[in-house]
């Protein structure tokens, strides 16, 4: 079988699909007929030797993927061909992958495989942070930075789900159009954003800031929040991680909010699941419908993963099988 592999720690040239033995599954475990594959940001860290989990080379890269059971184990169920979407750590990339039956989640028949597998990583993060740890309520607003890209657009779809007003923060008059065409209630570019929130809000501030950039955001984002407002660290994308005064907390009672998603929910059973069928009414609505930029056959992972490291993705990428 096919299956993608990191066979050199240089990121997107040192992944290659290479010709692999079909796997055989465990206890508890599904075998998936993998029929599209997304491309997100684990996988260009994992591919540097970068992410927090660091397999030695060669490995199998793929977190987000979607397909049909190929096998299942007694009580998980699922039966041989049901539509299924699924996430992993890493290793999701190939024809035929094995996956713990609490990472399968089914599939309504309206979703494809393509946006199927852009919906589990982002959109799971984007519940678990706006849900689990923001407490978001009908009502509030919640500003995203990065909006455009994977998590942003995400989180602007399930703010919505949950009845809040959202503020898209962009970089480029072309990501402004892209995020007003998901439907993202206000639309800001990043220099001077701080402004331009307090004037939307008639000086309040919003309720919750998603920041998955870092970098030089954090002071202007605690001063974007109202009181009781929460801040959310999601990621770094910008590459430096700031430090912040923990004195300006006091000023306004705000807090700063690590979201680590992964590590949480992959480590209690059935969280997963939880959380998948509380997106599943969004889903079904249509408030929760992932943006797919480009499908590349799997052969082209290389230049996906380009592509995203250049920033020249608005939505998801996914492979197909």
């Amino acid at each position: 079988m096919r299956s993608v592999q990191v066979v050199r720690l240089e990121g997107p040239s040192g992944v290659e699909v290479v010709e692999a033995d079909e796997p055989t599954t465990g206890p508890g475990e599904v075998l998936v007929e993998v029929h599209a594959v997304g491309v997100a940001w684990p996988d260009l860290l994992l591919s540097r030797g970068e992410y927090q989990i660091k397999p030695e080379p060669p490995f199998q890269l793929g977190v987000d993927l979607a397909g049909t059971v190929a096998e299942a184990p007694a009580g998980s169920g699922l039966a041989v061909g049901d539509r299924v979407a699924c996430c992993l750590p890493y290793g999701g990339g190939a024809d035929l992958v094995p996956v713990p039956a609490d990472s399968v989640f089914p599939l309504p028949d309206a979703i494809g495989f393509e946006k199927a597998a852009a919906l589990p990583l982002n959109y799971l993060t984007a519940q678990f942070a706006l849900e689990t740890r923001a407490a978001v309520r009908e009502g509030e607003t919640v500003l995203v930075h990065g909006a455009a890209g994977g998590v942003g657009t995400a989180c602007l779809q399930v703010a919505h789900g949950y009845g809040a007003r959202t503020v898209a923060v962009v970089s480029t008059p072309e990501k402004a159009e892209f995020v007003t065409g998901l439907g993202a209630d206000h639309v800001v570019l990043v220099d001077g954003f701080l402004g331009a929130v307090k004037e939307l809000t008639d000086g309040r501030g919003v309720d919750v800031v998603v920041d998955v950039v870092g970098g030089d955001l954090m002071t202007d984002s605690l001063r974007a929040l109202g009181p009781l407002g929460r801040l959310l660290v999601v990621g770094f994308t910008a590459g430096r991680i700031p430090e912040v005064r923990v004195n300006r907390l006091l000023l306004n009672n705000i807090d700063v909010r690590g979201v680590g998603w992964g590590a949480f929910a992959m480590a209690r059973p059935g969280f997963m699941r939880g959380q998948w069928d509380a997106l599943l009414p969004m889903i079904e609505a249509g408030v929760v419908d992932p943006p797919v930029a480009t499908t590349y056959p799997v052969e082209e992972v290389a230049r996906a993963l380009e592509d995203l490291d250049q920033r020249r993705v608005l939505g998801k990428t996914v492979l197909t099988l």
